[in-house]
């Protein structure tokens, strides 16, 4: 065990540490001169979702003809075309490259810059220096109250991100929306959804090839389905009007993206079966996941689900996690995710106990492969024309986390690699 890690389990940590995050954050702006300085920003955080919103407010910038730069989970650039992979395994990186990557945006002569914002990252002042003119909330589940501890505590870090920002963009069908409308005069704050808000869906239509809907005069067309992406478009639309883009270039904009790497990304390699991989990682996002491919909406195929839970991450969720897969799924294949320093096995157990406690029979549609290539080999195997299998949890990510350290790992590439063996 690292030393880093034996501190992270000294009571207070995380609130004595605040001090140096702040001296960190401080000196990595003043290096590169606080480089957001003269960019337009456009930050997103939220639960889920964050990541598809920022890409499609810049593609949709870009299409527009206005220069944009992208700072996510996934990937970042500096232009509209060229997207650097991310390889750490956070969203907004440590204040170091943060201020770096801005600095890149900055010169390549951008206007904007479409941000990714964590709780982590505004607990840490890591967007110290980063003037925001519009901050987007997507929705709020619980989530990291490993770091935390509560719900609430959760939320207001959340908050911060909109109490530096000129303007507001939120989700009014999320039950956490007044947190965040309350910190603007109501000129200052769009709302977007489909049960109410300011920009409001209608007419929704979930494809197998995206979403459609009316948005007022606004016909929104995406490329990537899934029910979660109408709030996740909706939210681009609501910053494409704040910043003055015609319905034309918001249509044309939002359709533009085909694609968010890890995120409901399609494994084709001449199958007959359908592989899909994505980072849902956590309650909401699975049954959201579920919802969007899964029997509930038609599907008659069988359903192999292949998810395992990272070590020194919530606890809380392994079990409520297990039974929705064990609920959803046909085939139900518990595997490792970055384990760090705990014992795979025993993270795999609460696992096992939820999608026990939904029915599953461990050894006949239950079944646990710790080496996470062998248990989307056992998957792929499994699997029969019209099936579906998901693969769940690390999505976009380059790397596993184990006990030794870092290991190149990729959901996709491998399982297209498999794919081709077959």
């Amino acid at each position: 065990m690292s030393l880093k890690t034996k501190l992270e389990k000294v009571p207070g940590y995380n609130s004595l540490v605040k001090p140096l995050h702040w001296a960190q954050a401080l000196q990595a702006a003043v290096k590169y001169d606080f480089p957001a300085k003269k960019l337009r920003v456009i930050a997103v955080t939220g639960t889920n979702g964050k990541t598809t919103t920022c890409f499609m407010i810049w593609k949709m910038l870009n299409h527009a003809g206005r220069k944009a730069g992208l700072l996510t989970t996934v990937g970042w650039s500096v232009d509209g075309q060229n997207v650097n992979p991310q390889v750490e395994h956070m969203t907004t990186e440590r204040v170091s490259v943060l201020n770096e990557r801005i600095r890149a945006v900055a010169d390549a002569k951008a206007e904007f810059l479409v941000l990714e914002v964590t709780s982590h990252a505004l607990s840490q002042f890591r967007v110290l220096g980063v003037p925001i003119e519009v901050a987007v909330f997507t929705n709020l589940t619980p989530e990291h109250l490993d770091y935390h501890k509560t719900f609430a505590n959760y939320r207001k870090a959340k908050q911060k991100l909109f109490k530096k920002a000129r303007f507001g963009v939120v989700n009014a069908d999320d039950p956490n929306a007044e947190y965040f409308v309350k910190e603007y005069a109501s000129s200052d704050v769009k709302t977007y959804g489909v049960e109410g808000g300011d920009f409001r869906a209608s007419d929704v239509k979930l494809l197998a090839s995206g979403v459609q809907y009316s948005c007022g005069d606004i016909k929104v067309k995406t490329q990537i389905p899934g029910e979660f992406n109408v709030y996740n478009s909706l939210a681009a639309v609501a910053v494409g009007k704040r910043l003055g883009l015609t319905d034309k270039q918001i249509e044309d904009g939002v359709h533009s993206l085909t694609a968010v790497e890890g995120r409901m990304t399609r494994v084709r390699a001449g199958q007959d079966f359908e592989v899909i991989v994505d980072y849902a990682h956590q309650p909401d996002a699975l049954e959201k996941v579920f919802a969007s491919v899964g029997h509930g909406t038609g599907f008659t195929g069988k359903i192999i689900a292949v998810h395992g839970g990272a070590g020194r991450r919530d606890h809380a969720t392994r079990e409520p996690r297990g039974e929705i897969l064990g609920r959803e799924s046909d085939i139900v294949i518990v595997t490792e995710d970055d384990s760090r320093d705990e014992k795979p096995a025993e993270i795999a157990e609460m696992f096992v106990r939820g999608a026990e406690k939904a029915g599953k029979v461990k050894g006949k549609d239950l079944l646990v492969e710790l080496d996470r290539r062998k248990a989307i080999v056992k998957a792929l195997s499994l699997a029969k024309k019209g099936d579906l299998v998901l693969i769940l949890g690390k999505g976009h990510e380059k790397t596993i986390l184990r006990a030794d350290g870092s290991h190149d790992f990729e959901d996709i590439k491998v399982s297209e690699e498999i794919l081709r063996e077959k």
